[in-house]
């Protein structure tokens, strides 16, 4: 063999793994181009226009303001009441949902349910639905003067509806576990039988078998589904055209954010106001990743080397 094809020879692995990478790339161009044009440029838009007096009437007239956009937030009532709005519907929805998703999970994992397909569907079909028909079902059944309940259940029993309001967020915290749910049932699911049935052996029963087999089993999925609850408690859906006004004690901080960019026309501070919410959640999400360690059970390498 001559010195050339030696050389081509060795060439063709380095090659290949070229031709593999280009068609890897080829086939993520689409999410590629779609996350640099939807989301990284107006993020990093958003960013620039923190630091102007950008105001949509009046675009031309835009000037540099530095950090004052930063410094009015913290005098401004508004946003550190939506602020601690996002965090009282942070603490209050995300455990909600866990911890109803987890009950579901282990209740549908159950040998003795039956017609376990169907109650899966039904679980999760709700999450399917898109935002606006969630948000016009959801107040349909909690409106005060028309809603469902108040219709069907509390005027024949002659009950107030002063309160109905706040079940606003409670249905809407069940409506969304769909998702949750399914990623539960699949981490109880993948837990080996022999475990169960040698703790059954043992004497344990259900509520020891559940906080120290399952959950604990289970904990990368409890980790990833705590994660993704938490980016959309803080960053949920806002109904652009819902025609209702910014209230301090209801609304939280993205709905601030959306009155201001579109009710004042004041884009400069609300992309601060934006860019402050991205900065606290992405320091829960840090400390929560930091703290993983001591509760999330991960599989060690030696375990892998083993097998």
């Amino acid at each position: 063999m001559s010195f050339h094809r030696i050389l081509a020879w060795g060439r063709k692995p380095a090659m290949a793994k070229q031709s593999l990478a280009l068609t890897g790339l080829l086939f993520m161009s689409p999410w590629i181009l779609g996350f640099i044009l939807l989301k990284l440029t107006p993020i990093l838009a958003a960013l620039a226009f923190s630091f102007t007096d950008f105001y949509m009437l009046d675009p031309y007239k835009t000037q540099f303001v530095g950090l004052k956009n930063y410094i009015d937030i913290f005098r401004d009532p508004a946003a550190g009441a939506s602020l601690f709005g996002s965090i009282g519907n942070f603490l209050f929805m995300v455990p909600f949902q866990m911890v109803v998703a987890l009950a579901l999970a282990v209740i549908a994992s159950s040998a003795r349910l039956k017609n376990k397909l169907l109650l899966r569907t039904l679980f999760f079909l709700p999450s399917i639905i898109p935002a606006v028909a969630i948000f016009a079902i959801i107040n349909g059944l909690t409106d005060q003067r028309s809603g469902w309940i108040n219709l069907l259940i509390l005027e024949p029993l002659n009950l107030p509806s002063s309160n109905l309001g706040g079940l606003f967020p409670v249905v809407l915290a069940l409506w969304s576990i769909g998702p949750t749910f399914i990623i539960m049932l699949s981490a109880i699911q993948s837990i080996p039988t022999e475990i169960i049935e040698a703790a059954r052996v043992d004497g344990a029963g259900p509520i020891l078998r559940l906080f120290k087999i399952v959950l604990p089993i289970s904990s990368p999925a409890i980790f990833f589904s705590l994660v993704i609850n938490m980016t959309n408690a803080f960053g949920g859906v806002v109904l652009l055209d819902r025609g209702m006004p910014f209230s301090q004690s209801l609304s939280p901080m993205e709905a601030y954010i959306s009155q201001q960019m579109f009710s004042s026309g004041r884009l400069g501070y609300a992309s601060a106001l934006a860019w402050i919410m991205l900065l606290m959640v992405l320091t829960i999400i840090i400390v929560v990743f930091r703290t993983a360690r001591y509760w999330v059970y991960f599989p060690r390498e030696e375990d892998h080397d083993d097998i």
